[in-house]
This record gives C-alpha cells, structure tokens and sequence, in this order.
C-alpha cells in the first residue's frame, strides 16, 4: 500500500532512465492514436513526416510544410536541403533518440528519409497558444482602481508581462524543470542586487530536490516546497495580480512561475502579507489604512464570533447585558438544541452552501447562494432548529471572512473556526484562551523559505510592526522592510515635491 513505502524511495524517472533507441521512441509514439506519419506525396514515400496531431500547429503544417516539401521533394538530395526550402526558424538536426521524444512532445514534427532513419530534421512548429484563454483580466484577485491585468496559463506570455512591466536588466529569471514524466517548467525570478541570494538559493535547492513524477500547477508546487506543508496557513502568497508579481519583487522577494499556471507564488512572506491588497496602494494611505484594519477585525471576528457565542451561552451568561438578555432567551426558548449543536449545524449549513455555489457555474452558483441561504435560514428559524440572533451572528462571520484578499486565508480562518467552537463547548472561555495559545506558538513556528512566520511582530522589528496593520504614507515608504534582508535598503530619497519654488 502506499502508506507503508518508505519517504526514501525513489520516484520512476520516466524515459530518462532507460536507454532509448529510435525504434523504442516511435514503437511507444504508435501507440497513441494522435501520433501520425505521411508524406507530402502519398505515392512517394520518399520523405516522411512524423509528430503528434494534437501538439502541432495544423495550419502552419498545411500551408508552409507540407506543400513545399511536395513542391521540391525531387531537389531534396541530402536532410540539411530542407533549410534550404522551409521557411520555418529554428530547424534542428538530431540523431538522439532522447532529445528527438522530447521534440515530439513540445510540438516538433521531424522530417526524415523513410530508409534512413539515423537523422531527423526537427520542425518546431507547436500551437502553444492553443487552449490558453485570449484575456487576461483578473479572475479573482478584483480590484476597483488600479490595473487589472493577470496572469494566465501560458509562461511565456507571464514572462513577457514581467519584463514589460520591469524595464531592469537586474530582472533575472532562471529556467528549471519538475517532474519526471510531466516535464513542467518553472522560472525563478528575482532582482539581482536587491534579493537577498540566500532566499533564491533556498529556493533553487527546493526546487531541484523535488522528486516527483508530475506538478499540475503552481499552487501544488507551493505545498511541495513549503516549510510546513501541514500548516492550514499559506507560507507563500498565490498571486494572478502582475502588479503585485512586480511589487514583491522590487521589495526583494522570490517569485515562482510555473508554465500551465496562472498563479505565481511569492515568496518570503509574514501573516500580514495576506492581509494586504495591491489596490491600498492606489489609495490615500488614511483610506488604505482604514480598510487594511477592517480586513484584520474582519479575520478575527470571522475566527471567534460563533465560538464566543457558544462560550456565553454555555458557561458565561453573567456577562449578556440585561437588555440583550430578553431578546435572546426569547429567540433561543423553542430551540431543543445546545448552544453548540445549533451553531455546529449553521456552520455546516454555511459552508455547504459556499461549496456548491463555487462548483456550479457561476450565474446557477450565485442563485443557489443568495436564494438557498434566505430560504435555509428562515426555515430553520420558524423550525425552532436555531435562533435568529445566531443566524446573524453566522452571516456576519460568513460574511467576514471573504474580506480577505487571498483566497487561501480565507479557507484557513474556515477551517479553525471549528477547533474553537469545540473548545468553547468544553471549556468555555479558557477553551478559547488554550486555542488562543496554541494558535499562537503555531504561528511562531512557522516559517517561510526560512523566515520567521510572525516577523516583524515575533521576532519584533522596530518601525516595521505598525507598517503590518496599517498602510504607511508614501514619505515613510522609501526602505525596504528589514526582515527581507534585501541587499539594497533603499527604494527612493524622499524630496520636497510639493513646495512651490520660484523662479
């Protein structure tokens, strides 16, 4: 079973383990039903072409391939002729068999002398665009001001995006590859001089040590490298936001971009990185930092709002003031069920709904959410299944918790909301204290790419804890934070440019 093999075992290396031959790569291509062979002249079989229909561009194939080569296949006396006919860059020669599997599978079609099967002619004429989304705009990071461009499933096109928008030959970007079978190609990406190369040499061995057969996407390559991948918390941030991407580089952080992904991951980050949202900085700072703080009592009151209320209602009635006292024995006198049975089955009511409207389409998934919460809740209030005041109180900590920028976040605060809740059902308001502790010394020991979890709270950084829950002006924005460790302080000499001078 795969839970009793070993952590030390190796993961199948693919084809680059076993000794390809020419025959062995294409006795294995014959075997798809969308690997094809023909000859630009069906009679003569002189010259062949080979490669996989659903990887190639058709119509380049159709229309600058094919038609030439039946046009000149007479004048085609040795395999280096065709540069000589095909108007096509970047055409190869290979007789390796191993380099020849993995031109077929970026696009490649090879072109060779039927009785000659010792050297190809590789023609890389691969629809990479094809299946990629034509639009760019953000999908989930939205923002009211400030631009709205986003990543998308293509690396190059993000990488274009990159040096578009950071004119620097200091961007440095280096290539690697994961996995053994999937062969998903990943970039690094830093600016030489202001990233501290410890942070890039944790991630480049992080990286290279990863022994797997196959990464879907970049949000799997997150949990890989993290460390602590069974932390509910995110150590790195998941960003669509190119101009988030731009920012945390200048800052001197890490940024993972993986092909097939329209997400990149940057990295180190603290817990008030997620709290943060690009569009603070197209805003007043007293504005900025007026909805940053709202994003943190929205986090916390989403954690302890439905575990406070099982806590009171089950140990700590002395502290209901008087006149909130009535009400709520009113709304809670048919109820048969405990404080903590009633809030455990809004949760769950809560949390289904939320599950099936991200499933299903969007229009559907919209109806379902407002129409199945309305309904739910008023039939289960005249049900007597639960009071009216505890439906409230779940809303607004629903409601609470999509206050969050990064999706990942959100999800955790989801997810410990019920550790809480049982505790406060035991224990009460020690409960909460202990989940309070504990969740504390967990975040403490967190790290990300090898920085403490909780700087600059813990280890404390003078000047920079205050910039965690607030957005600072402009004027005190001129260094880089100092946990980043970045190797140039200093983003901009701040200069009187308000000031009216005279001629």
């Amino acid at each position: 079973m795969f839970w009793k093999k070993k952590n030390s075992e190796k993961v199948d290396k693919g084809y680059e383990t076993v000794e390809k031959t020419i025959a062995d790569v294409f006795e294995k291509a014959n075997k798809s039903s969308d690997f094809s062979t023909v000859s630009p002249i069906p009679k003569n079989d002189k010259i062949v072409l080979s490669y996989y229909k659903t990887l190639v561009d058709s119509k380049i194939l159709q229309e600058s391939v094919l038609p030439i080569l039946k046009k000149h296949i007479t004048d085609i006396k040795e395999l280096t002729d065709i540069k000589d006919f095909i108007p096509i860059e970047g055409i190869n020669f290979s007789k390796d068999a191993k380099e020849i599997e993995k031109s077929f599978h970026q696009g490649a079609v090879a072109v060779y002398f039927k009785d000659q099967m010792d050297e190809f002619a590789l023609l890389n004429i691969g629809n990479a665009r094809l299946g990629q989304r034509e639009t760019n705009d953000t999908q989930n990071e939205f923002s009211v001001i400030g631009p709205k461009v986003g990543f998308i499933e293509d690396i190059g096109t993000n990488l274009h995006m990159l040096r578009e928008h950071l004119d620097t030959p200091d961007l440095i970007l280096e290539e690697m590859v994961i996995g053994t079978r999937s062969r998903l190609k990943v970039v690094i990406a830093y600016v030489d001089g202001v990233t501290n190369s410890e942070y890039v040499q944790t991630a480049r061995q992080r990286l290279h040590d990863l022994n797997i057969d196959a990464v879907f996407d970049n949000t799997m390559l997150e949990q890989l490298i993290a460390d602590n991948s069974k932390s509910p918390f995110p150590l790195f941030v998941s960003t669509e936001r190119v101009d988030r991407t731009i920012a945390a580089l200048l800052l001197g952080q890490v940024v993972l971009i993986g092909d097939k992904s329209s997400y990149a991951i940057i990295g180190p980050v603290n817990l008030m990185d997620f709290f943060s949202n690009p569009e603070d900085f197209y805003l007043p700072s007293f504005i900025a930092s007026f909805f940053k703080l709202i994003r943190i009592f929205g986090m916390l009151f989403s954690l302890f709002a439905t575990s406070f209320y099982v806590a009171i209602l089950t140990f700590h009635f002395e502290v209901i003031p008087k006149d909130l006292l009535g009400p709520l024995i009113h709304s809670r006198a048919n109820v048969p069920f405990p404080p903590f049975l009633e809030v455990l089955f809004l949760e769950v009511t809560i949390d289904l709904l939320r599950e099936a409207g991200a499933r299903l389409p969007t229009k559907i998934g919209q109806t379902l959410g407002i129409v199945g919460g309305i309904v739910i809740g008023q039939a289960t209030v005249e049900a007597a299944l639960t009071s009216n005041i505890l439906l409230i109180v779940v809303a607004l900590s629903a409601l609470a918790s999509f206050t969050t920028p990064i999706y990942k976040m959100s999800t955790a605060v989801r997810l410990l909301r019920y550790p809480f809740i049982i505790l406060a059902a035991i224990w009460g308001g020690l409960g909460i204290y202990v989940g309070i502790l504990l969740l504390i010394a967990h975040l403490t020991r967190l790290k990300s790419l090898g920085v403490p979890y909780m700087v600059p709270l813990y280890p404390y950084r003078k000047g920079w804890a205050l910039g965690s829950f607030i957005r600072p002006d402009f004027t005190n924005l001129d260094s880089r934070p100092i946990y980043l460790r970045a190797f140039s302080n200093k983003r901009y000499v701040p200069k009187k440019t308000k000031t009216l001078k005279k001629d």
